[in-house]
């Protein structure tokens, strides 16, 4: 299957734009879908306007927003998330939203998701065969997301589900763990760094998660099932702060933040408290089998860390 047109349900988001830009990148025609029209435009800007890429302004908690606005795409990459506060009350009418929409039109949906559904892993690396018994709220609610995408009511719809392990790049922004820690290194600031800089984790380097994910879509086998996309190995956050230091000419600190620190910004920022309950991911990680991937679609991209880091710093600064 070709992917003739597509759409991306949260184009300005972290995974959103990675992708809208990497379909844009192939000249293949996207939507792109959002809730605000000035970020819209910001983003299209940033890519120069393409022709092929058109804007749409709507509501992703509203079918008929979507289902409106997709304008005949085959494939609908479903990338709009919910704040990490809210997910227990709005992830999953998000995903019924969107899927209810996909039904109506029978398109293809792809579901950007993460590795909360797995709970402590039993083995590294992980397949995709894993036993999900997710011991955290979030991951419980993860996993009836998965539920519900897979779930027989959708009679005309396929969906597939890519799950990314953290992930970094220039279009990571505040809703992924690494993004914030290199904004502010990027721009010459303090930064925190959420969880043990020590233990080496996986990172995925957005443009290659947006690569794998595209190249996924276009196979009709793809759907029903759940794909790791994975990174290019694994790197602790000592070695990581290095590398975008050495990149931005910023020293300085960068702080660790653990259960009591997280705690203790909770109580000005939700979010924050939220994360405390996912720390054991960075005590004991979850490492993301590539043999699926590399067997069925093909070769993983997997930009070195240096090389990614390095390059997300640079196009941050340009930015400010």
């Amino acid at each position: 299957m070709t992917i003739t047109k597509a759409m991306v349900i949260g184009a300005t988001g972290g995974t959103g734009a990675a992708i809208t830009e990497e379909l844009v990148r192939r000249g293949i025609d996207t939507i792109a879908f959002g809730r605000s029209r000035y970020k819209l435009e910001q983003f299209a800007s940033r890519l120069g306007n393409p022709v092929h890429l058109t804007l749409v302004v709507g509501d992703a908690m509203r079918p008929d927003d979507i289902a409106s606005q997709a304008g005949g795409a085959d494939v609908w990459f479903h990338c709009a998330n919910v704040p990490y506060h809210e997910m227990t009350s709005k992830l999953i009418p998000l995903g019924e939203s969107v899927m209810k929409a996909a039904d109506r039109m029978a398109v293809r949906v792809v579901a950007i998701d993460g590795i909360y559904p797995y709970g402590r892993r039993q083995s590294n690396p992980v397949t995709e065969e894993h036993p999900k018994a997710p011991h955290t709220r979030k991951g419980k609610v993860r996993l009836d997301y998965e539920r519900m995408l897979l779930g027989k009511q959708w009679k005309k719809a396929k969906v597939a589900i890519a799950r990314l392990p953290d992930y970094y790049g220039p279009t990571a922004n505040e809703a992924s763990y690494l993004g914030s820690t290199l904004e502010a290194i990027a721009a010459g600031k303090m930064a925190f760094y959420i969880g043990n800089m020590h233990i080496p984790r996986e990172f995925v380097y957005l443009p290659d998660a947006a690569a794998m994910i595209i190249e996924m879509a276009g196979k009709d086998f793809a759907y029903g099932q759940n794909w790791h996309i994975p990174g290019a190995g694994l790197i602790a956050g000592r070695d990581i702060v290095k590398i975008a230091q050495s990149a931005s000419g910023s020293v300085k600190s960068v702080i660790p933040l653990k259960k009591l620190g997280l705690s203790l910004l909770g109580i000005g920022m939700p979010v924050m408290k939220e994360v405390v309950e996912m720390l054991y991911l960075t005590e004991e990680p979850l490492t993301l089998s590539r043999d699926k991937y590399e067997r069925f679609i093909g070769p993983v991209v997997a930009t070195p860390f240096q090389e990614g880091i390095a390059s997300t710093i640079k196009v941050l600064q340009k930015r400010k």
